[in-house]
């Protein structure tokens, strides 16, 4: 993963962008009927059941927005939250309480469902040694906040992005004219411009993982889109030589049964493009 200096100049980015995008040269709703002067008071409804995510990121846009506002946090992130949960309040300008409203809101929805998803998965791993992963199956533009979400949910980041990890999939090996060539390449190229990246190498089948395990220097195996007698079958292959990471259209009725072929991970792109807002808003008070 990037470095925490990196991960907060994104989250920075994000604000900064998404603050640009719908306030403009001025949210004109709230300039036509709301007098400067004029101080209120809101909380952070929770109108749904799952896992709350996106309240540190919620006072961050508060206080990019208006230094002035102040928040009473009463439920952190990560926690089990159900319908009538009172998050957090916000007190001070009203108009900026409005211009803040719809950052906030669209953030903490998606994030809280991503927390929520990945907590399940979490939950039904437990007890196997698996752990879940994301992808950068993201939204573009707010990556960083989807996999701050998985964190919060108890799942771990994979990559963040194309910089941070070399991952030699199927095209790079077909591309590069075969698996050995694919790694041996790409670890002259980490040693020509000094670069540190672990190097995750994905496999189709057991003949793959066979080539993979004759070059070192590999970090994690991926398998993709094995059954399950066939990743037992590459688990036992690997070993202890290198971590494993199953993939490829693993759900929530399958995954449990991966994780008992005895992968160290399994990654899913379903965690963060395939959830539904938890249903969240904020109210005067």
């Amino acid at each position: 993963m990037i470095s925490k200096t990196q991960f907060h100049k994104e989250i920075d980015l994000i604000i900064a962008n998404a603050i640009r995008e719908d306030v403009g040269d001025g949210d004109h709703s709230s300039l036509a009927c709301i007098p400067e002067t004029a101080t209120g008071k809101a909380k952070l409804l929770v109108k749904d059941t799952g896992i709350l995510a996106g309240v540190d990121f919620a006072v961050q846009v508060f206080e990019y927005v208006d230094p002035n506002l102040e928040v009473e946090v009463l439920l952190k992130d990560g926690a089990a939250v159900t319908c009538g949960d009172i998050a957090f309040y916000v007190s001070g300008s009203s108009q900026s309480i409005l211009k803040a409203e719809r950052l906030v809101l669209n953030a903490m929805q998606r994030m809280s469902a991503i927390a929520t998803k990945t907590n399940h998965f979490v939950t039904l791993l437990e007890g196997t040694g698996t752990k879940i992963l994301d992808t950068r199956k993201t939204t573009p533009g707010i990556r960083a906040l989807e996999k701050w979400a998985v964190k919060i949910g108890g799942g771990e980041n994979h990559r963040f992005a194309l910089y941070d990890m070399v991952m030699l999939k199927d095209n790079h090996i077909d591309f590069a004219g075969g698996i050995t060539k694919a790694i041996e390449k790409t670890k002259q190229y980490l040693s020509d411009n000094n670069l540190d990246l672990k190097i995750i190498v994905e496999a189709r089948d057991l003949e793959e993982i066979k080539e993979i395990l004759q070059t070192p220097g590999v970090y994690r195996i991926l398998i993709d889109n094995f059954n399950y007698k066939d990743t037992k079958e590459a688990v036992k292959l690997i070993g202890n030589r290198c971590l494993t990471e199953s993939s490829g259209g693993i759900n929530e009725e399958t995954v449990r049964k991966y994780a008992e072929c005895g992968v160290d991970y399994i990654s899913s792109g379903a965690l963060t493009h395939s959830v539904y807002n938890m249903d969240l808003s904020l109210k005067a008070v």
